[in-house]
């Protein structure tokens, strides 16, 4: 049986070699559909501003998100970033700048063509403050309390051991450190036919927890204050694709039953604290 990382891995390998993606879709820059539904730009339906996103490399804007943590996360000049699942850079590029040139940003991903790409981008931008480093959000490549802040942005439901994930975040954040990501969670249970499809786990579906296992795991690891900070409907904004891409995994669901199954998609943000006495 295939492992999921390497199905994942092998999804956003083909998203980095793309001109843009959301959530594993195709598509482009400029005109995206994904789990988090059509937009003329992906990047802005989901938080990000025009001025943001005119600041970064094009190429580290795939439209992948669904949410903007960087936007929430009160990150300080002189600051040190660990971004979970950085992709194509984009939130290591925008959080690069409100860090200033005293402070420093890792991007950490395990598909290497992402990689490559984020990096490409970072030395055409002169991006002196950025590295990435190849590794799992599971096995952080980051020695204990690096970060003052960990951000991610749509990764973490991919995982197949998100507790873990987690885990690793509190590890590598100073005490008093910031937990700050935008996700997918679910509010119902999904069809266990869905969970199945892998187009769908890598599209942000069937790896997502329910909300209130989410924010409990990560309490259990160790983080204070963990809470939904904003809120919104993903599933309900499935174009027409998305939601025949449902019905062939789900033949034997009404229209109704689908309709419903959308509205237990939600794209959250999400922040924690460790505890200053956290170790």
């Amino acid at each position: 049986m295939r492992d999921v990382r390497t199905d994942v891995r092998e999804h956003y390998a083909r998203a980095a070699g793309a001109k843009g993606t959301g959530c594993g879709c195709s598509g482009d820059r400029k005109q995206t559909r994904s789990c988090c539904g059509p937009s003329l730009s992906q990047s802005e339906r989901v938080g990000y501003g025009r001025a943001e996103l005119a600041a970064v490399p094009e190429e580290a804007d795939l439209g992948l998100g669904c949410g903007n943590p960087t936007a929430l996360a009160g990150l300080q000049a002189g600051e040190t970033i660990v971004d979970l699942g950085s992709g194509g850079g984009i939130d290591c590029f925008l959080a690069a700048r409100r860090v200033g040139p005293t402070g420093r940003v890792i991007g950490v991903d395990m598909t290497p063509e992402m990689i490559d790409r984020a990096r490409a981008a970072a030395a055409r931008g002169e991006y002196g403050n950025v590295e990435f480093r190849l590794g799992e959000i599971e096995s952080l490549p980051v020695a204990d309390g690096t970060a003052d802040a960990v951000i991610s942005n749509c990764v973490i439901n991919l995982s197949p051991d998100k507790p873990r994930v987690f885990r690793e975040a509190f590890r590598v954040l100073k005490p008093g450190g910031r937990l700050q990501v935008s996700d997918i969670v679910l509010r119902g249970e999904l069809p266990g036919k869905l969970r199945k499809r892998v187009e769908l786990w890598a599209g942000c579906l069937a790896g997502a927890m329910q909300e209130q296992d989410y924010l409990a795991a990560i309490c259990a690891a160790g983080f204070t204050g963990a809470a939904v900070v904003s809120a919104r409907s993903a599933g309900g904004l499935l174009g027409a694709e998305e939601a025949a891409d449902l019905a062939a995994a789900a033949p034997d669901l009404s229209s109704e039953e689908l309709r419903r199954l959308g509205g237990m998609v939600v794209s959250v943000e999400v922040k924690a604290t460790k505890p200053v006495g956290g170790v």
